[in-house]
């Protein structure tokens, strides 16, 4: 997917002599949670709406409070994906362009790659959601592709969904086939399953095992 088919130029930078009035008026314009901060072309970041909403003082100038300004940006070669998870870490919906020059070029919007996400195989195509968890010192993706593979399956996509106390959940979306085997080939790898099945075969038989054992115990 080409992402520079998505940079939007319709806003203006703010300049570090805004005042905080002007800036209040420009927010309330635009839906974005932060807004862009370029001065005689040099990038310095962008300034979050929640910061502005909360100054009371409105002849302030945007140069005094460069501490508020936080430098984040994608570039124009960066893939969707890796754009994508700029948006989540920094929790923003608007996103500042750079080209190679570290020049501010304009800006990508969440919701354009929220939908990009959405036409990827992960979401589109009929599958099983699978969530594994394993150290994050020891999974790899090279070998959850050869466990879902050596089950005949195709992996349309996997992402780390959670990383708690040094292990990794990881998210993963299979196309449709016999989900057993697969789940007895990740525990064999010491994987844990932490989804449901409804006819997952190997807890079924640890059940009866266990009932057998409850039985022979009060005999």
């Amino acid at each position: 997917m080409q992402t520079i088919n998505y940079i939007l130029k319709d806003i203006r930078p703010f300049n570090l002599k805004n005042d905080i009035a002007q800036m209040k008026k420009i927010f309330e314009r635009y839906p974005f949670s932060h807004l862009p901060v370029v001065d005689r072309k040099i990038y310095f970041g962008t300034i979050a709406r929640e910061e502005i909403e909360m100054i009371k003082s409105e002849d302030l100038k945007l140069k005094d409070l460069k501490h508020l300004i936080q430098p984040y940006y994608v570039t124009e070669n960066m893939n969707w994906f890796e754009v994508l998870q700029n948006f989540a870490t920094y929790n923003t919906n608007f996103m500042p362009i750079l080209n190679a020059d570290k020049t501010y070029v304009g800006y990508y919007e969440l919701d354009d790659f929220l939908n990009m996400f959405k036409c990827t195989p992960f979401l589109h195509e009929e599958g099983v959601i699978l969530v594994v968890s394993k150290s994050i010192t020891d999974y790899s993706f090279s070998e959850i592709s050869q466990i879902v593979e050596s089950n005949n399956a195709t992996l349309f996509g996997a992402f780390v969904s959670k990383i708690e106390k040094d292990i990794a959940q990881i998210t993963l979306k299979l196309s449709l086939h016999d989900i057993n085997n697969t789940l007895h080939s990740f525990r064999r790898y010491n994987y844990e399953i932490l989804n449901e099945f409804e006819k997952d075969k190997y807890i079924e038989e640890l059940n009866e095992r266990s009932n057998y054992l409850q039985k022979y115990l009060n005999i």
